[in-house]
């Protein structure tokens, strides 16, 4: 493995997963592009962790007629084929992979749990990380909310934005100007701006 990144840096990879890419229950334009190209900077790191969604019953966070906001259709459901990483990111490389919203939205990777029960921030912290890159689906949701709560855990925190993909041009200018007033360092450009689209 390459050893680019200062051995206290990771890359948190958050819900690259089949319902958030084109074609599936909430896919957002670009994000197998993104799942594509992480495989040009993975290896860049000595830590890598992926976060997904893991929904068995969350409640009025799923709805037959959601609102884009606070409800949004079925996805990563467990059991279902849109729960599993999009097979262009190879998951492998991921040391470990923390699982969110089993009973609830959880919108942050910092909410999720490894299946030892570990949460993000103290695996982070046990393995000496003090710096953290984020990347991943989508910008103006899971990646704001999880680079957020970094910021909170006191984790150094930058957003790689070409390696991530977003679901609407206003949350996702909203997110970015969030961001940056919490002190997270954006990098690069927001290339995959699009609108979500249902299939």
């Amino acid at each position: 493995m390459s050893d680019h990144e200062p051995k206290d840096h990771a890359l948190i990879v958050v819900d690259v997963q089949n319902d958030f890419c084109e074609g599936g229950a909430l896919g957002v334009n670009g994000g197998a592009a993104v799942a594509a190209a992480l495989e040009t900077i993975m290896h860049d790191y000595r830590t890598v962790v992926a976060t997904r969604d893991y929904h068995i019953d969350p409640g009025d966070h799923f709805s037959d007629e959601p609102d884009f906001v606070d409800s949004w259709p079925p996805h990563c459901r467990v059991g279902t084929d849109g729960v599993w990483f999009h097979p262009s990111f190879d998951a492998s490389v991921a040391q470990e992979v923390f699982s969110k919203g089993h009973y609830s939205a959880a919108y942050s990777g910092f909410e999720g749990s490894a299946d030892d029960g570990t949460s993000l921030a103290d695996w982070l912290r046990d393995h000496g990380i003090t710096h953290v890159d984020i990347v991943g689906i989508a910008t103006d949701h899971c990646v704001r909310a999880t680079a957020l709560d970094a910021v909170k855990e006191g984790f150094e925190t930058r957003v790689l934005l070409n390696f991530t993909a977003a679901v609407a041009a206003a949350t996702a200018s909203k997110a970015l100007s969030e961001m940056s007033s919490a002190g997270i360092d954006l990098t690069g450009d927001l290339l995959y701006d699009g609108s979500a689209h249902i299939e």
